[in-house]
């Protein structure tokens, strides 16, 4: 029997100031209210912001724009809606309300619904990318910002919409960001025509709002004081070496001095980290006396089965303590009942994209403040809370305020394509918030040259024909391009599914303590021709039981996201035939599907060195092959890969088998420059 783990030591933690108050300025200011009472409206009227709303109403009917800053659990995002319809504000046509994520956009409108007691998909429905739950009825309507966008390629004045409101925009992701550009543009554009006005409402949780204010026509700011329950923060004493050992350690010290009752909420970087710490709770929980009480574990990332995912709203069995580890999945916008701790390791991953590299990687990073305020307020959703940060005081302190704007951090090529779709005259001018570096615009505008996307004449860029049809998939323009040759290849319906695996989350489900089960099941699968033509055969396996939910069990099939596959790949087929494409099957022969990705992820290749490393030709940068790919053993001399992944080092992610001779048919002048460069 393992002896008793040491108890982690005590006092480990000194209270840091109590969670800061927003600054009373002028605009709505408001009491807290005490515990949300059961029934629906009750609980509306327990909401902080339920104080403030004729203020808010009457401001809100005189206003073309506001900033509206509410903190976390105010209840601005589903009440504000709720407002607006009810006080016959916008009417004449939709109310928008856009989130960076699905998983909030969803369970938003879900909870909207409910308050208005209505049916989802009547008065209050959603889209998110591949899945649209609305009818002629909807009035209220979340959807992501990508899905706002792409209907702004149809309709750059928004006709249909007469508010916008762009919730959780201290994220700033690139939808969000260009989505500001649009509707402020699409605003203006009414306003000169004499259409029917459009306002736009921006919704933050942070302080930082001068530069949204100032970008929006110098718009008012409103002020929602008051969160619903108090939150103490702790700090550290010293820097923690080991995050994920300083997590382990307070997990433990909360669960053996507070009552079971009060779940946990720890925030981490990824899967793989999640998983381990996951097993090592569950082996400690079960070997500590019974006088601290059983542990629930779960795990929440966005990879992870829908199913598996929605546990995390289920309270733990009666005399267990629910221990959530999570991504920043659930730093904003959703709601998960019994949270009174919450434990923030300061990092998260993010993706980071060099121009001069033509780099795209996702390395673990320090959060932002705003982040970590983020992460406190889950806290304080339901009753007071406590938020124990990992790290001092004085690092908090050094933490840059707002998080770098994934416009100024990513590769540019899908936002430019994008912009030229809705008709912007200018792209390389257009009027963002916060302006990309004019090396990462360069290089967009060069990588879509290369895939025959845009002409350049001058300092403009405008669509070929084959941009636009590129722009009418909500795709990466390399996979759209793929798709659009694969007729030439007499591979369409391979192309498709490749594409669409590609587009979800992981298909695979990969539980670290059944390693070698796994391995021995998915043997029958695997290609020597790389991931794709692996997955490949995987879908092609599941498309023949007809999606069994025991054979996705028994070979560890993500069965929900495999669905989701399906879905994507309708939808993705349906724009071919729109565009008059010919679908063909290459059946068994693979060559010409590999063709095929050669010719349209070029830019992605790498090639072996005479040393056995990898070189990426693109950049010239040192690669290597990922442990979890199906080449990890093998030496091919030239690959395409999907994506670039950072840890200790860069891995390509998602390979596939090449010949360096389709490579140089694909871009022969590309090439030739390559190799020139090698050889200088």
């Amino acid at each position: 029997m393992p002896h008793d783990p040491d108890p982690p030591p005590a006092k480990k933690f000194k209270p840091g100031s109590p969670f800061s108050r927003l600054d009373k300025k002028p605009g709505m200011l408001l009491p807290r209210k005490g515990n949300a009472a059961i029934p629906i409206d009750a609980q509306r009227k327990q909401l902080p912001i339920y104080q403030a709303k004729s203020q808010l109403i009457s401001q809100l009917r005189q206003l073309h724009n506001a900033v509206l800053i509410g903190e976390t659990g105010s209840g601005k995002t589903t009440q504000i809606p709720q407002y607006l319809y009810e006080a016959g504000i916008g009417r004449q046509g939709l109310i928008a309300v856009t989130q960076p994520r699905r998983v909030a956009a969803i369970s938003l409108a879900g909870r909207v619904a409910q308050e208005k007691n209505s049916t989802l998909g009547k008065l209050v429905g959603y889209t998110v990318r591949f899945e649209d739950v609305t009818s002629s009825e909807t009035k209220i309507k979340f959807m992501t910002d990508g899905m706002l966008l792409r209907e702004a390629i149809g309709d750059p004045l928004l006709l249909r919409y007469t508010v916008v409101i762009l919730d959780e925009a201290h994220e700033r992701t690139i939808h969000t960001d260009v989505l500001f550009g649009v509707a402020k543009s699409a605003q203006r554009k009414r306003r000169e025509q004499n259409k029917i006005p459009l306002k736009i409402l921006v919704m933050s949780a942070t302080m930082d709002v001068d530069l949204f204010s100032q970008y929006f026509n110098k718009s008012p700011v409103l002020y929602l004081e008051g969160r619903q329950h108090p939150i103490q923060v702790y700090y550290t004493k010293q820097p923690q070496s080991d995050y994920l050992q300083a997590a382990l350690v307070s997990i433990f010290q909360i669960h053996q001095e507070a009552p079971l009752s009060h779940d946990i909420l720890v925030f981490m970087t990824g899967q793989e980290e999640i998983e381990a710490l996951a097993r090592t709770c569950r082996d400690i929980a079960k070997h500590l006396p019974d006088t601290c009480g059983p542990m629930t574990v779960i795990p929440l990332y966005a990879s992870l089965p829908p199913a598996q995912q929605l546990r995390v709203f289920q309270p733990a069995p009666k005399g267990s303590r629910k221990v959530i580890l999570s991504t920043n999945i659930a730093e904003t916008s959703i709601t998960i009942s019994g949270i009174k701790f919450v434990i923030d390791t300061g990092m998260v991953k993010a993706k980071r994209y060099n121009p001069d590299s033509g780099l795209e990687v996702l390395a673990v990073q320090r959060v932002s403040k705003a982040q970590a305020w983020q992460r406190a307020g889950r806290a304080g959703r339901e009753d007071s809370g406590s938020c124990y940060r990992l790290y001092t005081e004085e690092e908090f302190d050094n933490l840059v305020n707002m998080t770098v704007p994934e416009i100024q951090r990513c590769n540019l090529a899908g936002v430019i394509l994008q912009l030229l779709a809705l008709g912007v005259p200018d792209v390389l001018n257009f009027d963002f918030m916060s302006k990309p570096s004019p090396e990462s615009m360069r290089m967009a505008v060069e990588q879509l040259d290369l895939l025959g996307a845009v002409e350049r004449k001058d300092d403009q860029v405008s669509l070929t024909p084959l941009g636009k049809k590129m722009a009418c998939f909500p795709l990466e323009p390399r996979f759209a391009k793929t798709i659009l040759i694969s007729p030439e290849f007499s591979c369409s319906e391979e192309v498709l599914t490749i594409v669409s695996l590609l587009s979800v989350d992981s298909v695979l489900y990969n539980p670290p303590a059944r390693r070698d089960e796994v391995l021995a099941v998915r043997k029958k699968f695997i290609s020597s021709e790389g991931d794709h033509m692996t997955l490949l055969s995987i879908y092609r396996a599941f498309k023949k039981v007809s999606g069994n939910k025991e054979w996705c069990r028994e070979n560890f099939v993500n069965s929900r996201n495999m669905g989701l596959v399906a879905e994507v790949r309708a939808q993705l087929r349906d724009i071919c035939i729109k565009l008059g494409l010919k679908l063909e099957s290459s059946q068994s022969e693979l060559v010409n599907v590999r063709r095929c990705l050669a010719h349209g992820m070029f830019t992605n290749a790498a090639e072996l060195q005479p040393d056995g490393s990898y070189m990426a030709l693109d950049t010239h940068q040192p690669v290597s092959i990922h442990p979890s790919s199906v080449l990890f053993q093998a030496k091919p001399a030239y690959v395409v890969f999907n994506e670039l992944l950072h840890t200790s080092r860069c891995y390509m992610r998602d390979l596939c088998l090449v010949d360096a001779d389709w490579l140089h048919d694909a871009a022969p002048e590309y090439f030739r420059r390559k190799l020139r460069t090698v050889k200088s």
